[in-house]
């Protein structure tokens, strides 16, 4: 088998086998095939697609490239959520006490971000003492112990994907919906799910700009997913204006258990509700409409919270913030309030702009190795579909360095007037 022939198939339109893709995957994470060749099946993938076989041969071909998370140890079906990100995205901080509060064990493996804010890994390292670097073993025994474990991926995590993602980067093929659908389940597949649920944003603040191709990349990895042979189940939420109030890191992780609380934005609570709602469901095997009111109940009764506190404080983290989060984050050392500069209808803040304010703010980083500030982000006062007046209040910037003209105008300008 040549690596060649496999190119040549694909840009013609052909169907590749499940073999000749394993061939190709292996020798390319082994050093075998160069970067050129890689390069160019990536183009023939990105010009001639790939059908539902094809993409999951190839996820599960990267799946296995590197290290297999084996969750055996721990009972119960293990559900496994994904989001394609966005601004204010901090579901997981909510989803998965939810659901482990509801008795579904959470194992959940997630990673650092590029771009406007942290992931999930970097906002919840803002809590001080708390560390996502724990081994699978161990892993495995606080989830036995609380039910609920949110751990950085390890670095043998489907290295293939490392490869491939890092060369779509500089060569123009990340815009694919089967190489970006097998990226994400590959990394989810390898983490060990038994069942994953997908959660996939659309709009300015997104990756994929419109419902129509976010519902061809959700249709992509539920096919993917069952070919495989894991449940798989996809929500898609517009990201148009961003998720919940606050968009940072410390902040994000302040708003999550203020919903955990009972508190929150309504479009946050609601989306967060379905989305454990989707988790309970195929972890218990009971409708979703039963598990939705499953997963109210736990925010009612206080265990979602506790499931939470519970999560810091097995990671070494200071239980105390979902007490009180302000004492235990302090309060930034700079802030600027953004006013209305007239009278009018607002019909949107714009997410991208919110997310660019955040990210000039310090919430954000540009490579892995930035450094980014856990105090910034922005506060939003108004979001859409308000009156305003001249003076009146819009958002709040926060940062530990001096705030500049840059991010103030980031969030002016993300304000529409009707």
């Amino acid at each position: 088998m040549r690596a060649v022939d496999i190119i040549i198939k694909k840009r013609d339109g052909g169907t590749l086998s499940a073999e000749e893709i394993r061939f190709f995957i292996d020798a390319y994470t082994a050093g075998k095939i160069q970067d050129d060749q890689a390069a160019a099946l990536m183009m023939s993938i990105f010009f001639r697609g790939m059908d539902y076989k094809e993409t999951a041969a190839l996820t599960l071909a990267m799946a296995e490239s590197g290290e297999q998370v084996d969750l055996s140890g721990i009972k119960g079906v293990k559900v496994d959520k994904h989001s394609t990100g966005g601004i204010g995205d901090k579901t997981s901080m909510i989803v998965a006490p939810v659901t482990a509060a509801c008795g579904v064990p959470v194992a959940k493996m997630s990673g650092r971000a590029l771009g406007f804010t942290g992931g999930t890994i970097d906002k919840l390292e803002s809590i001080p003492g708390l560390s996502t670097s724990i081994p699978v073993d161990k892993m495995v025994e606080i989830v036995n112990r609380t039910g609920i474990c949110i751990a950085g991926q390890t670095s043998e995590l489907a290295p293939a994907d490392k490869k491939l993602y890092a060369l779509r980067d500089v060569t123009g093929t990340i815009e694919s919906i089967p190489l970006i659908a097998a990226s994400i389940m590959s990394k989810k597949i390898a983490a060990g799910a038994d069942a994953i649920v997908l959660d996939v944003k659309y709009g300015s603040g997104a990756f994929m700009k419109t419902k129509e191709e976010a519902q061809k990349l959700a249709d992509t990895m539920c096919g993917i997913g069952e070919e495989v042979g894991r449940k798989t189940v996809a929500v898609l939420n517009t990201m148009e204006i961003p998720l919940g109030m606050c968009i940072g890191n410390s902040i994000e992780v302040k708003e999550s258990i203020d919903v955990l609380k009972g508190g929150g934005s309504q479009d946050l609570k609601e989306h967060c509700i379905h989305l454990a709602g989707k988790m309970i469901g195929l972890g218990l095997g009971i409708s979703f409409g039963e598990a939705e009111k499953m997963a109210q109940k736990s925010i009612d009764d206080g265990s979602a919270l506790k499931k939470f506190a519970e999560m810091i404080a097995a990671e070494g983290g200071d239980p105390e913030v979902c007490k009180d989060p302000d004492k235990i984050f302090g309060i930034p050392a700079y802030s600027k309030t953004v006013r209305a500069e007239k009278d009018g209808h607002i019909v949107k803040a714009d997410a991208y702009r919110i997310g660019m304010a955040a990210f000039t703010l310090g919430a954000g980083r540009a490579v892995k190795t930035d450094p980014f500030d856990p105090n910034a982000g922005v506060k939003l006062i108004v979001k859409c579909d308000e009156e305003v007046k001249t003076g009146q209040e819009l958002c709040i910037l926060y940062s530990s360095k001096p705030i500049t003209e840059e991010s103030e105008n980031w969030a002016k300008t993300a304000y529409i007037y009707e």
